[in-house]
């Protein structure tokens, strides 16, 4: 019998603090014309005072528990995918699991803005070969404590966010039906901070340098991006038999909307077949594809039976992608949270 991860609950948590591109005009040398011109982002959320990575991701984690009608206690495995600790020691898989009053084990995957794709590959094999049965994998970030506000090249790319899954068994013909990873090192200074590490530490260079920020190399980054949302989406799909054209939603990584058009329409596919937040919340990171997930799920553009496609790239430079079948019974359908959110069950 084919024993599969589905998704069984959702939940997100996104901050209060909303940061406009007419507020970062005031701030770089850039205009919203020109930040939705090459992006497609019109604002994004930004950490508010109590807002730590542990808060966020316990608090998106909470609402999937309750989606899936579990407790902290049921479950058997945290995968928590973040570039952005509270603390560089220990992984913040530890502290979220400590708030939520959870006993299991709980590891940290640093793979940028793959890393949710990569938990949700993770989890659903240790779920697949019968070794757990609730795992929880979240995707958080808190990206703008890494930004330098006067490269107007990098801050206005990125936003906040937290958002959370649980997985659980099925043996029907739904779940996470196929799944790619990938990684280019050699390309991983295109995007990333050169200072803070071992090999370049934390000194008054690094900081009046200002190396201790995000860099990126832009048009290699975005080249990389369109490249391998193609690529990975047409791979998993070929995997599971089927083709992007047959695929009812695609939730790319919201880094660029200009990407993911040039994408669709090397594809021919139609844009309306693609989730799109990115106006919302800019590049979330590791959040991005979970938080894209559940607005999808809780706008009612994710049905029951629904085939969908998930891509991710990002830092590293690495991808990674996923087809997830939707299975649900009468019963699930039936549930409503107290947010007012039907379950339905990946």
């Amino acid at each position: 019998m084919n024993r599969r991860a589905h998704i069984t609950g959702w939940g997100k948590y996104v901050p209060e603090k909303v940061l406009t591109n007419h507020d970062l005009a005031q701030i770089v040398d850039t205009s919203d014309e020109w930040i939705v011109e090459r992006t497609g982002i019109r604002e994004r959320r930004v950490r508010g005072e109590n807002d730590t990575t542990t808060s966020m991701a316990a608090a998106a984690a909470r609402e999937a528990l309750a989606v899936a009608g579990l407790e902290p206690e049921d479950l058997d495995l945290i995968i928590v995918a973040n570039s952005s600790p509270d603390y560089l020691l220990p992984s913040p898989a530890n502290f979220i699991q400590h708030t939520l009053g959870a006993s299991c084990p709980a590891f940290t995957i640093a793979a940028g803005c793959s890393g949710w794709v990569y938990g949700l590959a993770t989890g659903h094999q240790f779920i697949q070969t019968g070794v757990y049965e609730n795992v929880l994998v979240i995707g958080v970030e808190i990206i703008s404590h890494a930004l330098d506000y006067t490269d107007r090249t990098t801050c206005v790319l990125f936003g906040d966010a937290a958002a959370a899954v649980v997985l659980q068994p099925t043996t029907e013909d739904a779940g996470v039906m196929t799944f790619e990873l990938g990684s280019d090192g050699s390309r991983a200074h295109n995007l990333w901070v050169p200072g803070g590490g071992t090999v370049n530490p934390v000194s008054q260079k690094v900081v009046d340098n200002r190396e201790h920020y995000i860099r990126m190399n832009g048009q290699e980054v975005a080249r990389f991006a369109m490249r391998k949302l193609m690529s990975c989406l047409s791979s998993i799909t070929a995997q599971a038999g089927i083709t992007p054209h047959d695929l009812d939603l695609i939730i790319p990584h919201q880094a660029n909307l200009r990407i993911i058009e040039s994408a669709a329409k090397h594809l021919g596919l139609p844009m309306d077949k693609f989730f799109i937040n990115v106006h919302k919340y800019a590049n979330t990171s590791a959040a991005s594809i979970p938080l894209a997930l559940v607005e999808a799920i809780q706008e009612g553009r994710v049905k029951p039976g629904d085939t969908i496609g998930m891509v991710a790239f990002g830092s590293g430079l690495s991808w990674a992608g996923a087809v997830v079948r939707m299975g649900v019974r009468e019963t699930e359908l039936a549930h409503v949270n107290g947010n007012g959110h039907v379950k339905v069950s990946i």
